[in-house]
């Protein structure tokens, strides 16, 4: 039985939509004003995390994954399957789609498709992102990207803080200015961008678009994916499904006292999204608070949790 969580520091990425939120809301120390990506637990090759804590700290998780199969219950996959990040939206991402599996596999050299959810954290007043597409068929798609019919093409949706989104492979997303968000999604880094305002680089130039690829992988018509909550309440917290589904389950733990947790899954994957208080084994208490990163290996010992604080905890789904 494993007694020990592995704390992780994140890796944190520049984008040309970042800003300063992560250093704000969370205290991290950012590499500039436009960092827009905080991988938080990643054993990508783009960004693995480093385990700080135990028998296995200065270790990159990716290494874990390789050497410590047993960490992970043997999870029948030739990598880590998931990926946690917070986002700052600080202008508007480009409109982009994911491959799935299949696609990614045959034309991006083996990579994992991308299917993703979000968590909205925080927006501004009146925020919105963009959320599929008012395209019927292929042919429309195609006809409506060509002539940079963008407003009548783009589906908007607004948003508020606490919403959830999924966001399966084959769908046209972008988050929007002012929104911070953490999102789960498939270890993989495949972007197809399909629109980005003409912007351009701090050396005039303008981003990639990926049409072809887009055109290849755009679900078409738009299908609108709904998750229905689950709310579970205990002495000491309130348990929030958002999906669980091939891909991963995804939770919001709202932890308001103390609660006796007996771990059943896999391996977990959390983050402390506000507040804090302590994780305790029978073995070991550790501290948690805001901006805290940790997995949970496999049969982890029964483990209590005791403060006000609020995580996101996902789990990957079994092959079947």
């Amino acid at each position: 039985m494993n007694h020990t969580p592995l704390f992780l520091t994140p890796v944190f990425q520049e984008r040309i939509w970042g800003g300063i939120r992560l250093a704000e809301q969370f205290g991290y120390r950012i590499p500039s004003e436009r960092t827009g990506e905080c991988w938080a637990i990643s054993a990508h090759p783009n960004g693995p995390t480093m385990v700080k804590n135990g028998p296995f700290q200065g270790k990159t998780l990716s290494e874990l994954w390789g050497e410590h199969p047993e960490l992970f219950g043997h999870f029948p996959s030739d990598r880590f399957p998931l990926l946690t990040k917070i986002l700052d939206a600080n202008a508007d991402l480009s409109v982009q789609v994911h491959p799935d599996d299949n696609y990614a596999r045959t034309y991006e050299n083996g990579e994992l498709g991308k299917t993703e959810c979000w968590y909205i954290i925080d927006c501004k007043e009146g925020a919105e992102l963009v959320y599929g597409h008012q395209a019927k068929t292929k042919e429309e798609l195609r006809e409506m990207m060509e002539e940079g019919r963008w407003s009548d093409l783009l589906r908007k949706v607004p948003i508020r803080p606490g919403d959830f989104f999924y966001v399966p492979s084959g769908t046209v997303h972008a988050l929007c200015e002012g929104t911070l968000v953490l999102e789960t999604q498939q270890s993989s880094d495949t972007t197809y961008r399909i629109y980005d305002y003409d912007r351009t680089d701090e050396h005039g130039k303008k981003r990639e678009l990926h049409l072809a690829k887009a055109l290849d992988v755009i679900t078409v018509p738009h299908v609108d994916v709904q998750c229905e909550r689950q709310v579970t309440k205990t002495d000491g917290a309130e348990i929030t499904t958002f999906i669980d589904n091939e891909y991963f389950l995804v939770q919001k733990w709202d932890i308001t006292n103390e609660w006796a947790v007996e771990h059943t899954t896999s391996f977990l994957l959390a983050s402390v999204l506000a507040g804090e208080g302590e994780l305790s084994t029978a073995a070991e208490t550790y501290r948690l608070k805001k901006g805290d990163h940790f997995l949970l290996p496999y049969s982890f010992a029964p483990f209590t949790i005791k403060g006000n604080l609020q995580l996101i905890v996902s789990a990957p789904a079994w092959p079947v």
